[in-house]
């Protein structure tokens, strides 16, 4: 058996050659793969030896000759075939082991350069991976190292590769091709070759192409109903990468309701705890601790956070896992878990625990009938320098607390979205109306603080003043929207009539 080996990833090559050897194999390799391997004491011809022909142009043409391609290529029941590798003296390879230069690895560097970008652009790997993917039920194609270990053990135990072995590493030599030209396409598509690289940006215009190819992690029981079907998808990081560290199978609804509120306490730089029901806050609050972060979070809702999600910013601690344990929740996001904590969340057997990571998502996409929305990631934080005070009295100290909380907490409720807060707590949480003055009364309504001397943050403007109004009567002091109503002026006279401060942001938050 004739192996090609040349990798740029050398992660376990010398055992897997080792094997290999033991097993029978003759081996071939190039550059610094070749290299190695000697070093290591494995017998190995260089590709130049098989093909006559020095590796020349930088390395750029090693493999790409006859002797190479052809001995992959050549279909072992076809006679013609075997006789023009005859008649030019060419052995048959039996397996090929590839990896690629590291373009999505280059590609991420801080100050690459476009010459950087297109040398680290792979011909012969490709070649040589589709050329054995191609012949698949002759030649073993392999480009992952989890695979060596099995390989070696099946070619010990049987003495050769499996019919379905060899099919299950071409669909993956395949896909790796495909997500390789996929990555190149992107990054280029971004780039002039006559200008600097852009700087990532949360602006970035979304993609003339849309390209998504992402790797199904998961086959869900069920969506969203117990008739529809779904999976999971990841990207890595964020909920969809988060490790499940305990309980049932997560949901369709559970990763919805984890994302929601992994993206809430990702806000804040402080301890933070955030409920999610539904997708919508059922509290939130930062605080000096962990604990009384929950217990904040907890009383602006109680009733409604039974059964919901909880996400945390810091790792959970015992006297956290003891207050949450008090109620019945669905699932918990945070980044680490003491042991303490995983002892008294485990003695709950459904609980679901995952370990999460903030993932760095730039572009946010939705499904719609026949296509799909794509936006740039809604990242913009409260900046007091840039809020305007549009009313003849200032926020107090107590009351610009609040009102930052707020802005924070309103990004991720529903629209038509109102947040009562005070301090760093939400106090109630109206979202999703049709009308913004209803998410006012409802908020108001559904409260199990009190609400005199809380502020309000709206995430669009005011259209009138009644929704203001009535937040005042409810007991609110202070607002903060985005304005740009051309009911601005009117909304500003009740404010400055009611004695109440009020700021723009000149930022909405819609969410939908």
């Amino acid at each position: 058996m004739n192996v090609l080996i040349s990798v740029t990833d050398k992660t376990g090559v010398v055992e897997f050659a080792q094997g290999l050897v033991s097993a029978g194999a003759s081996l071939i390799s190039t550059g610094g793969t070749a290299k190695l391997l000697r070093e290591a004491g494995v017998p190995v011809r260089d590709v130049s030896e098989v093909t006559n022909f020095p590796e020349m142009l930088d390395g750029r043409v090693k493999t790409m000759h006859p002797k190479i391609t052809g001995a992959i290529l050549a279909v072992r029941g076809n006679a013609a075939h075997m006789a023009a590798l005859a008649e030019h003296q060419i052995e048959p390879i039996d397996m090929v082991v590839v990896n690629l230069y590291e373009f999505g690895k280059t590609a991420a560097k801080r100050g690459v350069t476009f010459a950087e970008l297109i040398e680290n652009i792979d011909i012969g790997g490709p070649t040589m991976i589709r050329s054995a993917a191609k012949n698949w039920q002759d030649v073993a194609i392999v480009t992952s190292a989890a695979d060596y270990a099995p390989l070696v053990e099946e070619l010990r135990s049987a003495g050769t590769l499996s019919r379905a072995t060899k099919w299950r590493l071409a669909q993956a030599a395949f896909a790796t091709t495909a997500e390789y030209d996929r990555a190149i396409s992107k990054k280029l598509a971004e780039i002039n070759p006559d200008e600097p690289l852009p700087v990532a940006s949360a602006h970035t215009e979304p993609p003339a192409v849309l390209d998504i190819r992402v790797p199904r992690t998961a086959a869900l029981r069920y969506g969203e109903n117990p008739h529809q079907k779904a999976a999971l998808y990841s990207a890595g990081g964020g909920i969809a990468g988060a490790e499940q560290l305990h309980g049932k199978e997560l949901s369709y609804n559970n990763l919805v309701d984890l994302d929601a509120c992994w993206q809430l306490v990702c806000e804040f730089s402080g301890s933070a705890a955030a409920i999610i029901k539904h997708t919508n806050p059922a509290g939130c609050a930062e605080a000096e601790s962990l604990a009384v972060a929950y217990r904040k979070a907890l009383e602006c809702d109680p009733v409604s956070a039974f059964g919901g999600v909880i996400g945390f910013n810091r790792e959970v601690d015992e006297e956290t896992a003891s207050e949450v344990a008090k109620l019945f929740v669905e699932a918990i996001a945070a980044p680490s878990y003491s042991t303490a904590a995983m002892a008294i969340l485990q003695a709950k057997k459904n609980l679901r625990l995952v370990r999460a990571t903030p993932s760095a998502g730039d572009l946010v996409v939705k499904s719609i009938s026949g296509g799909f929305l794509a936006q740039s990631a809604d990242l913009p934080t409260f900046d007091r320098a840039s809020v305007e005070v549009k009313t003849r009295r200032e926020p107090t100290r107590e009351e610009w607390i609040a009102l930052e909380f707020g802005w924070k907490v309103v990004k991720h409720v529903k629209s038509n979205a109102i947040v009562y807060t005070r301090a760093a707590q939400t106090v109630a949480v109206g979202a999703g109306q049709m009308s913004r003055v209803d998410s006012v009364n409802i908020a108001a309504m559904k409260a199990h603080l009190p609400l005199e001397g809380s502020v309000v943050a709206s995430d669009a403007f005011f259209p009138f003043p009644d929704g203001l109004e009535q937040a005042v009567k409810h007991g609110a002091t202070a607002f903060i929207q985005p304005g740009g109503s051309v009911k601005d002026p009117d909304v500003i006279a009740a404010a400055d009539a009611l004695g109440v401060a009020m700021v723009f942001t000149g930022v909405r938050h819609f969410r939908h």
